[in-house]
């Protein structure tokens, strides 16, 4: 039977457009969590929050969608140097993610924070064996096949 399954080794593209779709859309429930939560409050508030939060949509959409480029250039160009830069860009996402995860404000939060950290250790581990790879092919370690004992 042929396995229909995606094995993801080095697929550093697909998975930073995982990344910005994911967590484009989780900005906007956060978003709209908070403008909800503040408007029902303090009517005062409601229309500087709207602001706040849709700039705050604007930039984190932006880096994402940067971040989501350079994957897409490591891996179309095997560039190790690129894949380093991914790495340092993924690392700073999750120390983000893990400073909102422990100053987390609501389960929403808490849980965009998580799926956050996640996806870039996700994405940390493909950079890293882009990198490894020395811009040659990205292989899977091959498994030793035990010999089978001759048949009398």
């Amino acid at each position: 039977m042929h396995n229909v399954g995606v094995k993801l080794t080095y697929e550093t593209a697909v998975a930073t457009f995982i990344q910005f779709i994911v967590l484009s859309l989780l900005n906007i429930a956060n978003g709209v969590n908070s403008v909800v939560t503040t408007c029902r409050h303090d009517s005062q508030d409601c229309v500087s929050n709207l602001l706040v939060s849709l700039i705050f949509f604007l930039l984190a959409a932006a880096w994402f969608a940067a971040v989501w480029m350079l994957g897409l250039m490591a891996q179309d160009r095997r560039s190790s140097r690129l894949a380093k830069l991914l790495i340092a860009a993924e690392a700073l996402i999750a120390l983000v993610a893990l400073f909102n995860a422990k100053h987390h404000t609501d389960i929403l939060s808490l849980f965009t924070s998580l799926i956050d950290l996640a996806l870039a250790l996700w994405i940390i581990l493909l950079a890293f064996r882009l990198m490894r790879a020395g811009g040659g092919r990205v292989v899977a370690r091959r498994r030793r096949r035990r010999s089978r004992p001759a048949a009398s």
